[in-house]
């Protein structure tokens, strides 16, 4: 099976603007193609994942992936699946958070001996002329037809900026700079971008009088059609910071049972023959299926090291074992109260809760537990003697902390 082939089957493609010529090129390893990233946070995030791995999929195979980084177009804010204006951010928080995209980013692909490119649109968009860009770019555009398109027509109620409305424009220069400057042939983004994507290609067409393409990912939802890598407390990072390698396995290994497949295919390097066993799991066998992704990807993200610890620290978590690698929460002599903490101080000062309310409804509604008992009386108290022997506090299923009293 070629690897256009095994996108197809793993379920990753969602538009293509001409399917017969991108699997061509693909297929040969002909393909320069980029996805672009806009550095809106210090970390990527599970929403960039399936981008990254699709990069890394392709490079194997023969391609040549751009990375553009976003430093100019954030500036502006892509309006697509907004229902507010994004927030402005400085120039040194754009800096700041480009070279940690950087960074995270050498995980998935190879950039060494020009095997890969790494570039941040900041370097043509910034220096650009007002009026020339409206002469040599904006021509080629039709307000009309921008309008028809979903991102900005679910916008037009609650207003849309015209510093938003240029985004498009921006991110077709984009690919245009792109073609010209790196014999860039491809562009792929998620299936949000469709509209910003066949922007650039007519731009391409008009000015140049040449072909070029765009392809779509699939945006990776749930089986209630929400999109994945939310959790109560936010985004799930890949940066160990925001987002401990824990957390990260945890994550993966708490999905549905009827997304746990999916997952499997498009996001996991696993062959598709192994993941079609797993096909036929039912019932408790799924959890196999689940701590087999979860393990994979917290390797892709973090390495084996890391992954190998967050898989024995959940199992040590249904067990007796040692929970030495579950995320941790120190306590100290000065947190107790006449030698001793509430639980919900301890859910509280331990990160599972961020108000005192949140805590006590927690309880009330079952979802908290001590080294696996349940807690059910809210006055419950821990003194320093628990808290010194193995102390492991959880909040619903996936959230835990290891009680470190440091005295």
């Amino acid at each position: 099976m070629q690897i256009y082939e095994e996108l197809v089957a793993r379920g990753l493609i969602a538009q293509t603007t001409n399917e017969e010529e991108i699997k061509k090129l693909v297929n040969e390893g002909k393909a320069v193609f980029y996805i672009g990233f806009d550095p809106t946070a210090d970390s990527l995030h599970v929403g960039h994942f399936m981008a990254l791995c699709l990069m890394k999929r392709l490079q194997m195979a023969g391609n040549k992936p751009i990375a553009l980084i976003g430093g100019g177009t954030a500036m502006i804010g892509d309006p697509s699946g907004r229902s507010d204006m994004r927030q402005m951010m400085t120039v040194d928080t754009i800096n700041h958070n480009v070279e940690c995209f950087k960074k995270q980013m050498s995980r998935f692909i190879d950039f060494s001996d020009d095997k890969a490119l790494l570039v941040n649109n900041a370097d043509w968009l910034m220096d650009l002329n007002y009026v020339e860009v409206l002469r040599e770019v904006g021509a080629h555009f039709s307000v009309n037809r921008m309008l028809s398109h979903e991102c900005y027509k679910q916008r037009m109620e609650r207003g849309l900026t015209f510093l938003e409305f240029n985004y498009m424009i921006m991110q077709s220069y984009d690919f245009f700079k792109l073609f010209q400057d790196y014999g860039c042939n491809m562009q792929f983004g998620g299936d949000d971008q469709w509209a910003n994507m066949l922007g650039g290609t007519e731009l391409i067409r008009r000015k140049l009088g040449k072909d070029s393409h765009a392809m779509t990912i699939t945006l990776l939802l749930n089986s209630e059609g929400k999109k994945m890598g939310k959790t109560q407390s936010g985004a799930v990072w890949l940066d160990p910071e925001k987002t401990s390698p824990f957390e990260f396995f945890q994550y993966w290994r708490n999905v549905d049972d009827k997304d746990v497949i999916k997952c499997l295919k498009m996001l996991t390097f696993l062959p598709l023959e192994q993941i079609a066993e797993m096909e036929k799991y039912e019932g408790s066998e799924l959890n196999k299926a689940k701590e087999i992704l979860a393990h994979e990807l917290t390797e892709l993200v973090h390495g084996k090291e890391e992954a190998d610890k967050a898989l024995d620290a959940a199992r040590a978590l249904f067990s007796a074992g040692n929970a030495a690698n579950m995320p941790t929460a120190d306590i100290t002599a000065e947190d107790l109260n006449d030698g001793s903490i509430d639980v919900i101080s301890l859910l509280v000062k331990s990160g599972l809760v961020s108000s005192r309310s949140e805590g006590r409804r927690a309880i009330e509604q079952g979802g908290v537990a001590v080294n696996s008992d349940k807690v059910t009386d809210i006055g419950a108290s821990f003194t320093s003697d628990d808290l010194k022997e193995e102390f492991v506090i959880r909040r619903g299923k996936k959230n835990f902390r290891k009680i470190n009293f440091v005295g």
